[in-house]
Parts: structure tokens; C-alpha cells; sequence
């Protein structure tokens, strides 16, 4: 089983030269460039041009390399695609999709212009998004991935920002639910006080506890923390082992369970601790690719 880590998943804003210059050196696992809702109108033309040199220039290995295109109903979504989707990258992220045919309509505007190859994420950021999840996450297997935007699904439910994100937990839940059900990932929404990163700290595990692989982020200051909140720590992967082992074991002696520190280890935890360990495995050699 290979992974690949979407622990962290930095935006960094595309009309922001000085950014993405420093962006090669953050350790975030996938850079975001972002040519929608960080870059005002008048500036849309330079971000893409900037982001397209970026791209080029090889200067972000280690990191997988998004760029978040403006939405379908925007004047400047077509530029954007027509500009880029040939490029090295390794992924386009499409915001506000909300339903089959705008995504399936969007799907032909990047095929025609040279993106037949390239995995695409998707952003769930509207009420209509969420409610028609299960039929948009299934419509493609050009999907790769779903990142929330919860920002923009508060402003249109009149969600407040809680400390405890109270008003979002059903809508989280039920689109990882859709997600796995359609064998994506899916990327948290991001956390936009980023000088308080005790409450980052603790969102960021409430996102783990809900399912998702990893958090999109809008500072460097939250990359160090959601790696660690979404990686594997060391006992877990130490149970994770020693189920493998004992089942192993179990499997040698004509047996069809064991048991590991007093539970029940039964063929779908092994599914679990082989993803466990793989997940680990992969985030050890990104370590030390990038030391190297």
C-alpha cells in the first residue's frame, strides 16, 4: 500500500510574488496556489501569469502543487484553465461546485485545453454543495479529492465561527461520509485566526476525529502543527505493528483472530494498521527526502 501524506494543505496566494518565493522552503505537504479568493479582480491576470512561472520552475519538489482555479461563473475561470492546465502540476482545485453538470461541464473545458491528465480536486463550499454531495463526489473518476471551504458555507448558512465549530459538525460529517463512500480524501476547512494556534491545535484533532486526512491552512505558522495532529504518533504506530505481527502469527497457527492488548483484532483492523503504517512510512521518507 503507498500513500501519499495531505496533512497540510498551505493556499498561497498567486498574485503574492514574495509568498510563493517563500513557499519553496515550508514544509507543507501540498501548496495550494491559489488565483480565486485571495487575488483581488485587477490582479488576476498578473496571479496566473506568476503562478505559471511558479509552476515552471521547478522549485517545489517534495510538495504536491495545486493551483485553485476561479469558480465556473466567474468571467476569468476560462482564462485561468486555458492558461494553466497543460502545466506541471498535480492537481486543479475547483471551488463551489455544487452540482454533476458544472463539474462535468468544467471536466470538458479542461480537456480541451491539454488537462485530460491531471486528478482534480473539488471544494464543497455552498448549501447546495453539501446537499447534493453524494451525486457530485461519484459523478467523475477524475476526482481525486474534496477540501471544505468553510468559510463560505458560514457566510451562507449564517454559521458563527465557534470555537467549537458547533454549527458545522453535520455538514463535515456528512460530506466525509459522501467522500469515503466514493473512495476520496477530504481536506478540512481552514482555521482563519491563525495568531491562535491553541484552538488551531485542537481543531485541527477534531478534524482527525471526524475523519478527514488533513487541513487546508492560510499561514505558514499552522503547517508544523497539523502535521503532527494528522500523523500517526509513535504508539499508534507501535499498536499498529503489533497487530500486523500478531495476526501474522494468529494467520500461521490456522487461526481466523487474535487478540492485541485485550481487544478482539478481527481482518478489518488489519486493514486499518496496514494503512497506519503505510501512512507513516510515507510521511518518514518525505522527512527525510526533504533533509536530504
Amino acid at each position: 500500500m503507498k500513500l501519499t501524506p495531505r496533512r497540510s494543505l498551505l493556499y498561497m496566494p498567486g498574485a503574492n510574488a514574495r509568498a510563493l518565493e517563500k513557499a519553496r522552503s515550508i514544509d507543507a505537504d501540498c501548496l495550494i496556489f491559489d488565483l480565486e479568493d485571495a487575488v483581488a479582480p485587477d490582479a488576476k491576470a498578473a496571479a496566473r501569469e506568476q503562478v505559471a512561472a511558479a509552476l515552471n520552475s521547478g522549485a517545489y519538489a517534495g510538495r504536491e502543487l495545486m493551483v485553485r482555479v476561479n469558480g465556473s461563473d466567474t468571467p476569468w475561470a476560462a482564462e485561468d484553465i486555458a492558461a494553466l492546465a497543460a502545466l506541471p502540476m498535480d492537481a486543479l482545485v475547483l471551488p463551489k461546485i455544487e452540482s454533476r453538470d458544472q463539474l462535468l461541464n468544467t471536466i470538458d473545458l479542461i480537456n480541451r485545453h491539454g488537462g485530460e491528465h491531471l486528478p482534480l480536486w473539488i471544494m464543497t463550499e455552498t448549501p447546495r454543495g453539501v446537499l447534493d454531495a453524494d451525486g457530485v463526489y461519484g459523478c467523475s473518476s477524475r476526482l481525486a479529492g474534496v477540501i471544505m471551504g468553510t468559510s463560505d458555507l458560514a457566510k451562507e448558512l449564517r454559521l458563527p465561527h465557534t470555537p467549537d465549530r458547533l454549527g458545522f459538525l453535520y455538514l463535515l460529517s456528512h460530506c466525509v461520509t459522501a467522500a469515503r463512500a466514493h473512495g476520496l480524501e477530504i481536506i478540512d476547512g481552514v482555521h482563519l485566526n491563525f495568531r491562535d494556534l491553541d484552538e488551531f491545535t485542537r481543531q485541527c484533532e477534531q478534524g482527525r476525529t471526524l475523519g478527514f486526512d488533513g487541513k487546508s491552512l492560510i499561514h505558514p505558522s499552522q503547517v508544523d502543527i497539523c502535521n503532527r495532529v494528522f500523523a500517526p504518533d509513535a504508539e499508534t504506530v507501535d499498536r499498529a505493528q503489533r497487530i500486523i505481527t500478531a495476526w501474522d502469527e494468529a494467520k500461521a497457527a490456522g487461526e481466523g483472530v487474535c487478540v492485541v492488548d485485550g481487544r478482539l483484532i478481527e481482518n478489518l483492523h488489519i486493514e486499518e494498521a496496514a494503512r497506519t503504517l503505510a501512512l507513516a512510512q510515507a510521511i518518514a521518507a518525505k522527512a527525510a527526502a526533504h533533509c536530504g
